[in-house]
């Protein structure tokens, strides 16, 4: 009866111990589970931000290639002058922005680029390859102001603007939102914008901080004075 027992105790110690390692396993395996849905969301928010930075380059390619040469060449003018002040803005004078037109066949093809000074020697890159992400944030946004203010009839309201200069690097962040009241200023129209960043937030003249108690939205008003 005693060796009957001890091979119960045996065999329920072996059961626990398979059950343990199991469970440990799952535990491992559920957390490299989570942790590659929060690797894919990162991954898709990367996807749609990029999709939405070509989407704004493709309409300004496709608003240089559709007008006049005339037409053509002030929207060129617009668009260098207002994404160079704006990189030059928030980055200092040593940046400037350049559409380069050629015509392929019957139709014009328009590339952009970043101009960089480093020690007198000019630096060409196209926006996404210049001083990484902060570059793209800004020649970006310049570039929607720009269309808003070019395209025929004119896009009229206001400017909706989500995590403007995420990329932007801290030192930088009070520059951008010095631009963001001179185009405001300039061509007369309320920004809404949605940021984390709280410098930004604490810019504007009316701000509202959204957070999340319980499953329950609770907004509180900012005060900026």
């Amino acid at each position: 009866m005693n060796n009957q027992g001890d091979l119960r105790k045996e065999r329920m110690k072996q059961i626990e111990l398979s059950l343990k390692k199991a469970h440990d396993e799952w535990t491992r395996q559920d957390a490299k589970r989570r942790l590659l849905i929060e690797q894919m969301k990162k991954k898709e928010q990367s996807v749609l931000e990029y999709k939405e930075t070509i989407e704004t380059y493709e309409k300004a390619r496709l608003l240089l290639q559709q007008s006049a040469e005339y037409a053509r060449e002030q929207a060129k003018q617009q668009m260098e002058t207002l994404v160079t002040n704006a990189l030059q803005y928030v980055f200092g004078p040593l940046f400037s922005f350049q559409i380069e037109i050629e015509e392929q066949g019957n139709k014009a093809v328009a590339e952009f680029y970043v101009v960089s000074d480093y020690e007198g020697i000019k630096v060409k890159t196209k926006p996404q390859d210049a001083r990484g992400g902060g570059v793209v944030d800004i020649v970006t946004l310049a570039l929607r102001v720009a269309l808003m203010e070019t395209i025929q009839p004119k896009v009229e309201g206001p400017l909706l603007l989500d995590e403007p200069g995420k990329h932007v690097s801290g030192e930088y962040v009070y520059y951008l939102y010095e631009f963001l009241k001179s185009l405001s200023t300039m061509f007369g129209r309320q920004i809404i914008m949605i940021t984390h960043n709280q410098h930004l937030a604490e810019s504007g003249d009316l701000a509202y901080q959204v957070s999340i108690q319980d499953g329950i939205s609770e907004v509180i008003r900012i005060d900026n004075t």
